[in-house]
């Protein structure tokens, strides 16, 4: 019999996720550098000097510490304020605009101009802003202006991925992890702000990934060329790659299925547009999950698989397991079906037995096959980021971002 502490709906679950959420709050609170970037963090929460300091962690904490405040965890305030200082300081490009992808440990900083990172801008600043704190209204206003004049392709309805350093040269590559990322901060900006052309955009983007998993057997492809080609063979010699590996990755078929679910609630559809999108939401998470879960006979999401639904890299990365909890959260609240609760259940107990660090804290970042601990391509415990969103996304209104959704319940 399934304990009550991992059912959904139930108190007993609230409570746990309540205390795992506080639990996380209390092991991240040492991330600032004295200039406010974000350290990576080790195994204990003890900062990694010598490694660098990116700009999406720093993004990642900034928001997680705004949760917090409104969650009512002490001191977090004054954390948001470090992680703002940070985005309007070092990591802050004075000369081209925009923001560096990291300051290195040698304080130089690192070269190009990624979406990516300027999407968790817009996601922080809007964050920042909603709690009132100083500096976040003009660190959204530079968020905005950068991404709409240098990342945002109105023509193709998408997200551009990579520039040089100076804006002057833009990659040809074009990726839908940025683009995931964008639909996440467009939400966020557009709840905050009452700037519905961000939702319209988010929806312009999520009308392309749907139509593009649905003709790949809602398989999302990940990589495109410069004409928005779909890659299906790249970087099939670097299966492993940290941000852009080689075929699909169910954890962002998981992922995409709850922001289209949001997006979806949210905008001004039509009933018979929202029923659809809430459809395609359910093919992403059921294909991921009958392609991923227990995929070699152990428990636990495969990082990627081929085309095919076989997997490539057998590893466990906990983002994959805590977007999965937010997921059949929102989709067993939407549809009312019980098998979605019966994988919420199902993760929730591997999460708590797997990867949440009892002893150390925080969640392992990254399992092998048997669900010991690796750290090849996630050491240490970088953020809180997914973690933290997990223990609260179910608990919360689904139709709303959760900086906005979590000061709601708390007024």
């Amino acid at each position: 019999m399934t304990e009550k502490i991992y059912i959904y709906g139930t108190q007993e679950n609230a409570n746990f996720l309540a205390e795992q959420r506080d639990a996380l709050f209390s092991f991240g609170t040492r991330f600032p550098s004295p200039a406010g970037s974000s350290y990576w963090l080790g195994d204990d929460g003890t900062p990694w000097t010598d490694r660098e300091r990116a700009t999406w962690i720093t993004c990642r904490m900034t928001h997680v510490y705004a949760l917090a405040a409104f969650s009512g965890f002490h001191d977090a305030e004054r954390l948001v304020d470090a992680g703002v200082k940070g985005l309007l300081g070092e990591l802050h490009d004075a000369n081209h605009g925009g923001w560096y992808p990291s300051i290195m440990a040698n304080n130089q900083p690192a070269a190009d101009k990624q979406c990516y990172a300027h999407a968790f801008v817009l996601l922080a600043a809007s964050s920042a802003l909603l709690l009132g704190r100083p500096g976040a209204q003009e660190l959204l206003e530079k968020a905005q202006n950068v991404f709409l004049e240098r990342f945002w392709d109105d023509q193709a309805g998408l997200s551009v991925d990579t520039w040089n350093t100076e804006f002057t040269q833009l990659d040809n590559y074009r990726g839908l992890n940025a683009n995931m990322h964008s639909v996440e901060s467009f939400l966020a900006v557009a709840d905050v702000t009452g700037g519905e052309s961000w939702r319209e955009r988010a929806g312009r983007i999520i009308a392309h990934v749907v139509e593009w998993a649905r003709e790949n057997n809602w398989r999302i492809p990940e990589h495109f060329t410069q004409e928005w080609v779909a890659d299906l063979e790249y970087n099939r010699d670097r299966p492993d790659d940290q941000f852009k590996p080689y075929g699909a990755t169910p954890g962002h078929g998981i992922e995409w299925a709850r922001l289209i679910t949001q997006y979806a609630l949210s905008a001004n559809c039509e009933t018979d547009e929202q029923a659809r999108l809430i459809d395609a939401a359910e093919h992403l998470f059921t294909r991921a999950m009958a392609d991923a879960w227990n995929a070699d006979g152990k428990p636990g999401i495969v990082y990627t698989t081929d085309w095919e639904g076989k997997p490539v890299v057998h590893d466990r990365m906990h983002w994959t397991l805590a977007e999965a909890i937010n997921t059949s959260a929102v989709l067993a609240r939407v549809t009312h079906k019980d098998e979605y609760k019966t994988w919420y259940a199902t993760v929730m107990e591997y999460v708590h037995k797997y990867l949440i660090d009892s002893e150390k804290g925080s969640w392992f970042h990254q399992l092998d096959r048997d669900n010991k601990v690796l750290d090849t391509v996630w050491p240490g415990k970088a953020d809180l980021y997914h973690a933290v969103q997990s223990m609260m996304i179910p608990v919360h209104n689904p139709t709303l971002s959760i900086a906005v959704a979590a000061k709601e319940q708390a007024a």
